[in-house]
């Protein structure tokens, strides 16, 4: 079994056994030591898994970190733990101190299901207030699978990750700053985008003014770059398949992006869940989703003639139609959405009809 393949099943076993962890302890045990074993590490040897490691702070003697990877006697990574309900929102303070009093270069503060990576990029031997790194077990993409696999036993080389914490760190911040003005421009950012071609002053009322239309640019902006490349996937299909593709038929369909799509967690939620259903039968990097105004489609190798099913999360009533033999689709109502397990094996009846054929 291949690396990707033990972290999905990983996964499947922190879907089911999830809520019936009660405690921070049976957390460790049944998610944390699983994990790490995952990573090659031998978490019954002492000498390479340490439980309850002394991490003693000024005065302050008997101070305990969860685990501490070791090598060459040395603690290279510590991990702080707690309970899978537990949000890790306050608990940064705790491992820091833990971090200044070891030699350890790396520390990990996870509940089983996230893991958040922490380094000293800004400050020697000072942990980051900031993770450079941060995984959800059940949301993994390409990127997380291959950082992750640089923590390997065979792969773990502490130069190689602190160089690459930094692009890592500074990348994701980024991106969460470009993701906060795309929802919601501040004035900062609108003077900065008009200062090119408005030559007025730019007051308060004149900011306000622009927001929203700046903020509508940038939608059709990232639209524009999306339709261009959703042509590009499906001229590439044409040609593969050497089927003729109305690009105007799909736009009427609702492929395209429109500007009033906003994805909801809701449906980020259930994509996950889908595709961890899904997952059984394929890789989940070939579950995607198209979102669009009416409803959110899962897709199989992103291909919108391969729909799996949509969700309507944007009624009072939620619902998710399945695909059926002849592509139509069975509404199901649902009051939750872990209601959707309850169609586990409607999704992957409907996921087989992709795989049985060559052409769709």
């Amino acid at each position: 079994m291949d690396f990707i393949d033990k972290l999905r099943q990983h996964a499947k076993k922190i879907e089911i056994m999830r809520d019936n962890l009660l405690t921070e302890e049976a957390t460790k045990t049944a998610l944390v030591m699983p994990f790490f074993s995952l990573l090659d590490y031998d978490v019954f040897n002492p000498m390479e898994f340490v439980p309850e490691y002394v991490a003693d702070v000024g005065t302050k003697k008997g101070e305990k970190v969860d685990y501490a990877i070791m090598n060459d006697g040395k603690p290279v990574i510590l991990i702080e733990c707690k309970s899978v309900k537990d949000t890790l929102t306050n608990h940064d303070a705790q491992l820091f101190r833990y971090f200044i009093a070891t030699e350890s270069k790396f520390a990990i503060l996870t509940n089983g299901i996230i893991y958040k990576f922490f380094t000293d990029l800004e400050e020697s031997n000072k942990m980051d207030e900031q993770p450079f790194l941060e995984i959800n077990l059940l949301d993994l993409n390409e990127l997380h699978i291959s950082e992750l696999k640089k923590f390997t036993k065979d792969n773990f080389d502490i130069d190689t990750i602190f160089n690459a914490a930094s692009e890592l760190k500074y990348t994701n911040l980024i991106t969460k700053q470009l993701t906060d003005q795309l929802n919601n421009p501040s004035s900062e950012f609108v003077k900065f985008i008009i200062s090119d071609f408005f030559t007025g002053s730019k007051t308060t009322s004149v900011i306000d003014k622009f927001k929203p239309i700046v903020k509508k640019s940038m939608y059709q902006f990232v639209n524009d770059f999306m339709n261009d490349k959703i042509k590009s996937i499906l001229n590439n299909s044409k040609n593969d398949e050497n089927e003729d593709v109305n690009i105007d038929e799909l736009e009427n369909e609702d492929i395209l992006v429109d500007n009033k799509v906003v994805t909801t967690e809701e449906e980020l939620e259930g994509f996950n869940i889908v595709r961890s259903i899904l997952s059984e039968l394929v890789s989940v990097e070939d579950i995607g989703y198209k979102d669009v105004e009416r409803y959110f489609g899962i897709l199989y190798q992103s291909n919108i003639r391969k729909w799996v099913c949509r969700l309507y999360f944007n009624s009072s009533k939620k619902s998710i139609a399945i695909s059926d033999e002849d592509k139509r689709e069975v509404r199901y109502y649902i009051d939750n959405i872990s209601d959707i397990y309850k169609y586990k094996n409607e999704l992957l009846k409907s996921l087989d009809k992709y795989l049985d054929k060559t052409h769709v």
